[in-house]
């Protein structure tokens, strides 16, 4: 049973393979309830916490650090391995009993030039621009905050720089999933990860008919399917 609460998932059951979710910046774990759910009910243990200063309303973004966002993480992580045998996850890690890793449109590079400037900007300007609901299918939404939140972002920008230092300690198989149109992220930010993570086993899927966010868009199924298969083929 896939259980709801305070926009957080989990799902607890015999299975001994587990997947722990993690949502992307400004959105909420609704842009992963559908994996979420498809993973329950292929009996996989699931895990979908909300990240620090999400959820709630965008001012409360700016009040966390990246460390934040990383605790909760590893909370859930330790949750998990308490209940499975084999753990994949939705995001970069060094953990070295993560079996697998799965990528969709990870943002470890972003084009933005005025990304230079958000450590001084974040002084003078609360908020800029929103980046979520990037969706190519009508009707659609993630429920992503409104604006984005400038010192939240400085402290993202602070956590992709530590993830690209630990991109060498990755050598557990990776499957990664990429838009072909994603105005949100670069393509070079997927092939970046995929060059720099040290694992033997790693394979590009590329999207065609959805937009950053993916999990939510046209191409959800291909990435529900590929994603079960890939965990399946890992867990043993």
């Amino acid at each position: 049973m896939l259980i709801k609460s305070a926009e957080s998932f989990s799902c607890k059951n015999n299975s001994k393979t587990g997947v722990l979710l993690i949502h992307g910046f400004t959105g909420s774990p609704c842009s992963l309830e559908p994996i979420a759910i498809s993973f329950a009910k292929n009996n996989f243990n699931v895990e979908l916490p909300l990240l620090p200063g999400h959820g709630t309303k965008w001012q409360d973004l700016n009040k966390v650090k990246y460390t934040d966002w990383i605790n909760t993480l590893e909370i859930s992580l330790l949750e998990l391995s308490k209940r499975v045998n084999f753990i994949f996850v939705y995001l970069a890690s060094h953990h070295k009993k993560i079996n697998g890793l799965i990528l969709v449109n990870d943002a470890i590079i972003l084009n933005d030039p005025r990304l230079f400037f958000i450590p001084i900007i974040r002084f003078f300007l609360s908020a800029s621009k929103a980046i979520g609901e990037d969706i190519k299918k009508p009707g659609v939404t993630e429920k992503s905050y409104d604006k984005n939140p400038t010192n939240g972002l400085y402290e993202l920008l602070k956590l992709n720089k530590y993830v690209k230092k630990n991109l060498k300690k990755v050598f557990c198989p990776v499957l990664s999933f990429k838009s072909k149109i994603d105005h949100v992220v670069p393509i070079k930010s997927s092939l970046y990860t995929l060059k720099k993570i040290s694992s033997n086993n790693k394979e590009l899927i590329w999207l065609n008919n959805s937009y950053h966010v993916a999990t939510l868009d046209y191409d959800q199924d291909i990435i529900i399917e590929k994603s079960i298969k890939f965990i399946e083929n890992n867990s043993n």
